[in-house]
């Protein structure tokens, strides 16, 4: 695992970029996998992340060219808001959950949008969960993990114990690991049941869009389990 200071696991990289979002400064941690076909970069952030990108591209050894394939754990815009911009400079195939793909392609409105939605994007790969993708840093596996969004899903490598949340776990508040925020998670119950899925995972560290990489060993993710379900 790299975040470019961080001792790397081969084939992963969390990206974190600063940028202005909902009238606010926001610090979100996109994440790129590499393969044998070039990266694969998971959630591309908001309108404003490409330059953020590109800097982080470049001191991998890669340029945005070099991308082939996106996928968006789901269609919020702080996820999938620059997919548009990053699209007019990069010819790569785009991934989501079969239940995101509407938002996503414009086919319906963003659920948490506020009436200025980003460029619609087609969708070229939809998802389900135990798709695998093969990767330099081993199987990368496609899990369900609906409640923040309807078709919300995570990335699990099981070879080097990783977890890539999106926003299904959090990591910017109090706790170094927390469940998915209750004012931007529509559906809360199936939310802690995609936490619980999640637990029982082999994980021994994570990257959050926010909050970044979390070093911690697999009974955090079951501790909050329990306790979000008290």
């Amino acid at each position: 695992m790299s975040t470019n200071d961080d001792e790397r696991e081969a084939g992963v990289h969390a990206l974190p970029i600063t940028v202005e979002y909902g009238g606010r400064e926001l610090t979100i941690t996109p994440t790129l996998v590499e393969t044998d076909r070039g990266p694969i970069l998971i959630d591309t952030g908001p309108r404003g992340s490409l330059d953020g990108l590109r800097t982080h591209l470049r001191s991998l050894g890669y340029e945005l060219t070099d991308l082939w394939l996106v996928i968006l754990t789901h269609h919020d815009g702080d996820h999938a808001g620059g997919l548009a911009e990053l699209l007019e400079r990069v010819d790569a195939a785009v991934a989501t959950h079969r239940e995101e793909a509407p938002y996503v392609s414009g086919e319906r409105e963003p659920i948490k949008g506020d009436g200025d939605r980003y460029p619609p994007v087609h969708v070229d790969i939809e998802l389900a969960d135990g798709v695998r993708f093969p990767t330099l840093a081993g199987p990368m596996t496609v899990v369900a993990t609906p409640g923040h969004a309807p078709g919300h899903v995570s990335l699990y490598l099981p070879d080097g114990k990783l977890l890539i949340a999106g926003d299904a776990l959090v990591a910017d508040g109090d706790a170094p690991l927390d469940g998915p925020k209750p004012r931007f998670t529509p559906e809360m119950d199936r939310a802690l049941e995609s936490v619980g899925t999640l637990a029982a995972l082999a994980v021994d560290h994570t990257v959050c869009y926010h909050g970044g990489y979390v070093n911690h060993g697999p009974d955090l993710i079951r501790e909050r389990y329990d306790q979000l379900r008290e």
